[in-house]
């Protein structure tokens, strides 16, 4: 047989194999497959890109702006929060919203104010992303004022402002102090009175801008009421206690300021009262069976009674700050607990259940509404799990911090700015109704 036979062989075998192998239908599965993929890849990506455009996340150049229309209205749309509407008589609940993306944030950057301690120093203690410094607040039904410090600097000309808590409202503080400084070129024009440095181991603080003769000051009261010894006669095991009839013992030194902000709650807990051996007291009476919940609520009873009978509250503004939620996942600070993963904030739904303390401080506070006005920041707060100092609030300067994640605290620039930014706008509103002259 010739090799040219052979060859002919050859291709009568390959041309009937081809016949029976039938490569149409490999084809026909390999198409399918790739339709149904691309298909899959585009509902992904319309539906993400909804979210996006929700939630003004500048990704793929997308903004709020383009947000399907109804029922809701544009920001431009929305009236200023001291604007009138007739639908509304002018009411906008600040605290009903979401966050948005807003590439003009922060407000300030941490290396430019020396008034932040370096535990909330994030970005310099080596946070690789500052995202949870873009995020602004939106509500709903109108649009805060964007936040002025000069005009609220003028304001406060000759008068008082004044945080008093936890270590949370001094991180309110901190943020508050970057936030009018902002406005100073000359930062040594601004400084401690007494010529303490910012640290957390301070009983009080207070600043003093020299341009506008105004302080901005913060005590330390972390339950707000007096703490001290266990009295004589106290049940063993009582080495101290809460005074729930008595106000903190540096009431005295704030009591006159023009603006107080309270808050309170972190230390309302088995951990850091009974657990150590602080029980509650009244009077001469010790409690060992009185539960945590009812002690806060008659610490608010006692507070509100206080600043009712002793405040000048035609003069002085009062907030109450409501309680600013954890995020720990894994557990709690003490036993692995952590955040620093978390880079954005949570667009879910909030909880369905409202948190104890603001349910306590909410029943007390409303037998008298217009003694202290409620901020309750912690719907909008929950939402923020990617803020917190985390593993970044170690530093120089800052050996001496406890090992593990704070997920308690928050970086500055930062949430705490948007909180200053509610209490910014309800201090104008309060301005603007109150028509006492400036001294």
């Amino acid at each position: 047989m010739t090799k040219q036979d052979l060859n002919t062989i050859t291709r009568l075998d390959f041309s009937k194999k081809l016949k029976q192998s039938n490569l149409l239908e490999p084809f026909l599965a390999f198409l399918a497959f790739t339709l149904a993929f691309c298909l899959f890849v585009a509902c992904f990506v319309y539906l993400n890109s909804q979210t996006l455009i929700f939630h003004g996340f500048p990704w793929f150049k997308l903004s709020s702006a383009a947000s399907p229309p109804p029922p809701a209205p544009t920001v431009d749309q929305r009236l200023g929060f001291l604007e009138k509407s007739g639908d509304t008589d002018g009411y906008c609940d600040v605290y009903d919203g979401r966050w948005v993306w807003d590439d003009n944030y922060p407000l300030y950057q941490s290396p430019d104010c020396p008034f932040i301690d370096s535990g909330f120093r994030c970005l310099e203690n080596g946070r690789p992303d500052s995202f949870y410094t873009k995020w602004r607040w939106q509500p709903k039904a109108c649009n805060l004022p964007r936040f002025n410090a000069t005009r609220m600097l003028e304001k406060l000309r000759n008068r008082r402002i004044a945080f008093v808590g936890d270590s949370i409202g001094r991180n309110q503080w901190e943020s508050m102090l970057c936030m009018l400084s902002s406005a100073i070129p000359n930062k040594d024009s601004i400084y401690e009175v007494n010529e303490n440095p910012i640290t957390k181991h301070r009983g009080f603080l207070v600043f003093r801008f020299a341009d506008y003769n105004c302080t901005v000051e913060y005590y330390r009261a972390p339950f707000l009421v007096a703490q001290g010894s266990a009295p004589m006669g106290a049940p063993e095991g009582v080495k101290m206690t809460l005074r729930l009839d008595l106000m903190d013992r540096t009431h005295c030194q704030w009591v006159d300021a023009d603006v107080l902000v309270f808050n309170s709650g972190h230390w309302w807990s088995h951990e850091k009262t009974t657990n150590r051996g602080c029980y509650f007291q009244e009077g001469m009476e010790v409690s060992l069976n009185m539960d945590i919940a009812t002690a806060f609520g008659k610490s608010i009873e006692t507070l509100l009674n206080f600043v009712g009978g002793q405040v000048n509250t035609n003069k002085t503004q009062v907030y109450f700050r409501t309680y600013s939620p954890e995020h720990f996942r894994g557990g709690i600070w003490s036993n692995g607990g952590h955040c620093h993963h978390i880079k954005l904030p949570d667009f879910g739904s909030n909880p369905d259940k409202t948190e104890t303390h603001v349910e306590i401080l909410s029943r007390v506070l409303s037998r008298h509404p217009r003694v202290i006005e409620t901020m309750n920041v912690t719907p909008m707060t929950y939402r923020r799990q990617d803020g917190h100092t985390s593993v970044y609030h170690f530093g120089r300067g800052n050996e001496t911090e406890p090992p593990g994640e704070d997920c308690s605290h928050w970086c500055l620039p930062g949430v705490p700015d948007s909180w200053n930014e509610l209490l910014y706008a309800r201090f104008l509103e309060w301005e603007s109704v109150h028509s006492t002259p400036m001294l």
